[in-house]
């Protein structure tokens, strides 16, 4: 391996490990946000907020490579609205049937769906060491969305925020799949154009939610958490991610989604005085196997 790639690895964990304590913290944001803002209204608002930072700092660079986006202005349409907008609303809307530690600990299935949709899509050959990494992953990911109840998924009989966290993931994993297709154009004005889209997307979602009179305009507590997910989970989390699967792939840089867990996992206990149970520790245990053996034996070459 070349000190450049060594670097440049380095680099991507750094920006990946940030990532992963940033969607950790959105988790617990998610939870405290119930009653203190409604979610779509949480969705719309943490992508105005990051609009509006990005206005202040981004508007050159968009305007000097405007004429690169607007040829792919439908990828970048759907891209926003799938990876940020529906995914932040199934996200936060999941944030109100179940627990914050869940929240965490189901985006570790973000990582498994990442390698089998590209295998699905690109054909791109899944090592032996990923393909046990993406076992353990899914026990993981079965004994966080059972709780440990092995007769929920004998039943099928799931928590109904659980599989909404699911079905956001899937989204999720689309999103990062397609990232290495996307326009050739900086992180930054890429990443300024999904924003606008996932703002002009979520206003109708935010419309539905006030015509069905489910809004809850935010509190004081409210702006802060839209302030922080606007800023943190959105802004600075998405230009590292970006920067990481430049990096490194979408493999393996999808693998460290499952840090996402362990500081998830952490921050609803400290932050939101939720219980942690022997479930909880044996899913975090998986997970954390699940990213070791995918990325130490997942770089080797499949027989």
């Amino acid at each position: 391996m070349s000190p450049t790639s060594t670097a440049a690895g380095r680099r991507a964990y750094g920006l990946l490990t940030l990532t992963a304590l940033l969607w950790a913290g959105n988790a617990a944001a998610g939870k405290m946000a119930v009653g203190e803002v409604s979610p779509q209204a949480l969705t719309c608002l943490r992508w105005a907020v990051a609009c509006a930072a990005l206005a202040v700092f981004a508007r050159r660079p968009l305007l000097a490579e405007w004429h690169r986006i607007v040829p792919s202005w439908r990828r970048v349409l759907a891209m926003g609205a799938c990876g940020y907008t529906i995914y932040a609303s199934l996200f936060y809307a999941a944030g109100t049937l179940t627990r914050g530690v869940n929240l965490a600990l189901l985006q570790g299935a973000i990582p498994v769906l990442v390698i089998l949709l590209n295998f699905a899509v690109y054909r791109r050959v899944v090592t032996w060491g990923q393909g046990v990494g993406v076992a353990i992953t899914l026990l993981g990911a079965a004994v966080a969305a059972s709780h440990g109840d092995w007769r929920v998924l004998a039943t099928l009989d799931f928590n109904r925020g659980d599989l909404l966290m699911l079905a956001a993931c899937v989204l999720y994993a689309g999103y990062t799949v397609a990232l290495p297709s996307r326009p050739k154009v900086s992180s930054l004005t890429f990443f300024t154009a999904m924003a606008a889209a996932a703002l002009a997307t979520s206003l109708p979602l935010l419309l539905a939610e006030w015509a069905a009179g489910q809004t809850i305009w935010p509190t004081p507590k409210g702006w802060l958490i839209a302030a922080f997910v606007g800023l943190g989970p959105s802004l600075a989390a998405q230009l590292f991610f970006m920067r990481g699967v430049e990096l490194i792939g979408p493999n393996r840089a999808g693998v460290f989604v499952n840090l996402v867990p362990v500081f998830g996992a952490a921050l609803a206990v400290l932050l939101v005085g939720e219980p942690f149970g022997w479930n909880d520790a044996l899913a975090l245990a998986l997970v954390l196997g699940g990213i070791l053996v995918a990325e130490r034996l997942g770089r080797r070459p499949a027989p």
